[in-house]
């Protein structure tokens, strides 16, 4: 996992949370790196993982809810981060129609080693945008985040569903209607 998503939650969590729980997060948690992080360094998901779960031990914040608040965080500073990429698509079905074929493919250009999560996209009406999610890291609350914060981004309100297509959270299809 690229060091820019745990440099970003780090700051979530100060933001939300203050420094001192970032800090019990550093201490508490099992992390082979030290919990010292680079935006542009490569760490293993699982000490992400292991945030997660200190966080919501202290907390006790489902880790679903912290993941979807990340991913409205993260979405937020992408737009800061990834203007470039984010102010190209007109509104929010059309970016997050965008994001494996072409979102993607940028940020690999940024990060050739990153292990990107894939995204097969259905539009079957104007009004209807079918994501189906895939990726071994089983993150797709931090994937529903994202797209409510790209909905919030493009001043769109949609209803999100959600639905397993793997117990292990591994594959998901979200249903997003405006």
């Amino acid at each position: 996992m690229k060091g820019i998503v745990f440099t970003e939650f780090l700051d979530m969590v100060e933001q939300n949370f203050g420094y001192e729980m970032v800090d019990t997060l550093l201490n508490e948690s099992e992390l082979p790196s030290g919990g010292i992080y680079t935006s542009i360094g490569t760490y293993n998901h699982q000490e992400m993982v292991n945030l997660l779960v200190t966080l919501n031990m202290r907390t006790k914040t489902p880790i679903s809810q912290l993941l979807r608040t990340f991913g409205r965080y993260l979405f937020q500073r992408f737009t800061k981060i990834y203007s470039h990429l984010i102010d190209e698509a007109p509104d929010a079905f059309s970016f997050l129609g965008s994001i494996h074929n072409y979102i993607h493919v940028e940020v690999r250009k940024l990060y050739p080693d990153a292990e990107l999560p894939h995204f097969d996209i259905e539009q079957p009406n104007a009004n209807t945008l079918v994501m189906h999610y895939s990726s071994v890291r089983s993150m797709g609350d931090l994937a529903y985040g994202l797209i409510e914060g790209a909905m919030k981004h493009y001043g769109e309100t949609a209803t999100i569903t959600q639905e397993l297509l793997q117990e292990d959270g591994s594959q998901i299809k979200f249903v997003i209607e405006k």
